[in-house]
């Protein structure tokens, strides 16, 4: 089954809607476990950029997938800064630091 442009930005635009609205009702509780299932997620993004980067069937797929790389690994260090800094806020300070 061959999709189309047309087909695969429609799926796109409807996850990312999708998406947005369910991350949009997670309480803060559970925005940390949230945020490392999301890195999990984003280590899948980066295996097929570099499949898809590595290929090089095309300049315009090898700079695409090459940003891809970028843009997923930028996530991944940036995710689990975030959710480092998050579990750091809920850990008891020691008395006198």
């Amino acid at each position: 089954m061959k999709l189309d442009l047309w087909s695969m930005l429609f799926v796109f635009m409807l996850s990312t809607f999708i998406g947005f609205e369910l991350i949009k009702g997670v309480s803060r509780l559970l925005h940390t476990p949230l945020m490392s299932l999301t890195n999990a997620i984003s280590a899948i993004a980066v295996v097929g950029s570099i499949i898809i980067a590595g290929e090089q069937k095309s300049t315009a797929t090898t700079i695409l997938g090459t940003i891809a790389v970028f843009a997923s690994m930028t996530n991944i260090i940036s995710g689990f800064l975030l959710t480092d800094r998050m579990l750091k806020m809920f850990k008891k300070r020691e008395p006198g630091k």
